[in-house]
């Protein structure tokens, strides 16, 4: 009998994190790894959006990075293009990895490896309208080592 009861409350437990972690207003997420956990200078990431709606949004860029990070900060360019290749945003934004002071990482993860998020400046999307969402490293380095991957997280505006 007590087995049982230890495999409903497994079960239960298991509905209960699946379901947690499906989010309806999540519009798009999608990350891109750097095979060699580097960053090259001439590595250019992008994301195709091809959005059906056209509610207000929050786009985050999200910098999965380990503690082999030399710097504090990433500098990164993003550009925002439409489907014909003109350009709707060009923006170097700078994004804190590491406390400037204490040198903890910041965001969240555990272990070696973090995942940092920023809020991008794109807040409405065209129904129908495919988009491309470009980073590059500005970084001033040919490899930019301890930067795993590079992902864009695109949800409804609650």
């Amino acid at each position: 009998m007590g087995r049982t009861k230890l495999l409903r409350y497994c079960f239960l437990l298991f509905w209960i994190c699946l379901i947690q972690g499906c989010d309806p207003d999540r519009v798009f997420e999608e990350y891109t790894g750097m095979e060699s956990l580097q960053w090259d200078l001439n590595d250019t990431v992008t994301f195709r959006l091809n959005p059906a709606q056209t509610e207000p949004v929050v786009a985050t860029v999200g910098i999965r990075y380990n503690d082999s990070f030399d710097f504090h900060n990433l500098y990164v360019r993003y550009l925002i293009r439409d489907s014909t290749g003109k350009s709707l945003e060009d923006s170097l934004i700078n994004i804190a990895l590491f406390d400037s002071k204490t040198g903890r990482p910041l965001g969240k993860g555990f272990g070696n490896v973090y995942t940092k998020y920023d809020t991008l400046s794109l807040t409405r999307l065209q129904e129908n309208q495919a988009l491309q969402v470009q980073f590059i490293q500005y970084m001033r380095r040919e490899q930019l080592g301890g930067i795993e991957a590079v992902g864009l997280k695109v949800y409804a505006q609650p």
